[in-house]
């Protein structure tokens, strides 16, 4: 693929410079991914505009060169982009988003480290089968309990369903249709009894992505919502809620692969 650039990507291998990532921090919205790079890395470069998906290059504190780039928002977009990343050389792909608790024990403003997802996404199902496990990668999402841990971020580990609409998927009835379909009303119940932490739109699809095209995925999201109190976001804590969570995203990229123990 030397001297391609990609056409979703707007940017190819040879973009990359001679030390070329193989970590990639993924975000939905464009503004993260520019807020990772101009906060978080050095020697920031950037990459493309290209349809939105902002993409940069740039130096992890200690010297590990990292991707932070947009998936945009959703499942099909992402797949894009991910296939398009594997292409270029991306072997671990950390995706930092937001997402709304729906359990109780998860504050707003914590984070949530998701282990596997109970993946209800069409564009996962034209990757793998229904059945195929959604699951994260064990050793990179070590790396984000110890990141965690390390920078003294509240956070939980668990299961996290990941859908594909923002409103009637997730069982909010304030919005243009509250006429949800029979099977969706009280499924964020069912959820919580099936020990489900939150609700998100992507790392089902990566999960599946990850194990067909054979790289490591894993997904840190900051709670901006608690659904079991209302369906609106929690402005006022959704800026700690992405910082955390990008703060333990570029530390667990910076230290991946120096121990895949879990730190006591």
């Amino acid at each position: 693929m030397i001297g391609k650039r990609f056409y979703h990507l707007g940017f190819g291998r040879d973009d990359l410079g001679s030390d070329p990532p193989t970590i990639a921090l993924l975000s939905g919205d464009p503004e993260r991914a520019r807020l990772i790079a101009q906060t978080y890395l050095q020697n920031v470069r950037l990459l493309s505009e290209h349809r939105g998906l902002n993409s940069y290059i740039g130096n992890s504190p200690n010297g590990r060169s990292l991707l932070s780039t947009t998936s945009g928002m959703g499942a099909p977009s992402l797949s894009i982009v991910v296939n398009e990343l594997v292409q270029l050389g991306i072997r671990q792909i950390i995706r930092v988003g937001t997402c709304g608790s729906i359990q109780a024990h998860v504050p707003v403003g914590s984070i949530v480290i998701t282990r596997a997802a109970l993946c209800r996404q069409g564009a996962a199902n034209d990757i793998a089968p229904v059945e195929y496990p959604a699951a994260a990668d064990p050793f990179l999402t070590v790396a984000l309990v110890n990141a965690a841990r390390k920078l003294n971020v509240e956070h939980y580990i668990g299961i996290t369903a990941s859908v594909d609409t923002f409103y009637e998927g997730q069982e909010r009835t304030d919005s243009a249709n509250p006429h949800l379909l029979r099977w969706l009303r009280g499924i964020t119940e069912e959820y919580r009894r099936l020990n489900v932490l939150n609700y998100e739109m992507e790392c089902g699809t990566l999960f599946k992505m990850a194990g067909v095209y054979d790289f490591a995925a894993a997904c840190v999201c900051g709670a901006i919502a608690q659904r079991t109190n209302s369906e609106n976001v929690v402005l006022e804590q959704k800026d700690i809620a992405v910082k955390n969570a990008i703060a333990v995203a570029v530390q667990a990229a910076q230290d991946f692969g120096q121990g895949t123990t879990l730190d006591s």
